[in-house]
């Protein structure tokens, strides 16, 4: 296997895997209350994501920033927290059609935002996995690839589960995005308390 596929892989499999799961149930959350007719925020979200998990899993790698895991694993499950909570609320209380917009931007920058704490945790595990690998570009691009393949699966797995509830279980689009982010907030709240309660 070469260089690049097995990085790939790795990458594909760190966010992919069940040992995965906090960074899972952001993405779950993140993209919970979008139906299939809203691919277009849905892409919007996942890159601005993207982006910033990318940008902090080069900056860490490279050793450039440095943030004790003791600090980023409760600041990850605070985003799943947060991003549960604001998905619930604009089901609870939708925004007006003149707010949707600006609603919409704000949680374009805070995918970005909560992007770079979840990139910190990417680091970590392929800092490990480097050990004494004389180049690094490779393997970072390579990882990152398969991060987002990873990435896609899960929001695809998730859109299935939702169209699923829908069409053979009658269950309506708002209870199945209250149901799932309620579940996502209730798991982050005890990730974040035992995070910090281990950090202490």
């Amino acid at each position: 296997m070469s260089e690049f596929a097995l990085y790939l892989r790795m990458g594909y499999h760190h966010i992919a895997s069940i040992g995965a799961w906090d960074h899972i149930l952001f993405v779950a959350a993140l993209t919970a209350a979008y139906g299939v007719h809203e691919w277009k925020r849905i892409a919007v979200l996942v890159t601005a994501f993207t982006l910033g998990h990318s940008t902090t899993l080069a900056l860490a790698t490279l050793n450039v920033v440095t943030v004790s895991p003791r600090i980023v694993e409760p600041l990850i499950a605070a985003t799943i927290v947060f991003m549960a909570f604001a998905a619930i609320g604009d089901q609870l209380v939708p925004p007006s059609d003149s707010a949707r917009t600006a609603a919409m931007r704000r949680r374009y920058v805070t995918a970005g935002l909560f992007g770079l704490i979840h990139g910190l945790g990417f680091a970590s595990a392929l800092r490990a996995l480097l050990g004494a690998e004389s180049s690094i570009a490779v393997p970072l691009f390579a990882f990152n690839l398969g991060l987002e393949a990873g990435q896609v699966l899960i929001v695809s797995v998730f859109f299935a589960l939702g169209i699923a509830a829908d069409r053979w279980l009658h269950v309506r689009r708002r209870d199945w995005v209250l149901i799932l982010s309620g579940a996502a907030a209730g798991i982050g709240l005890t990730l974040l308390v035992d995070r910090l309660t281990n950090a202490a």
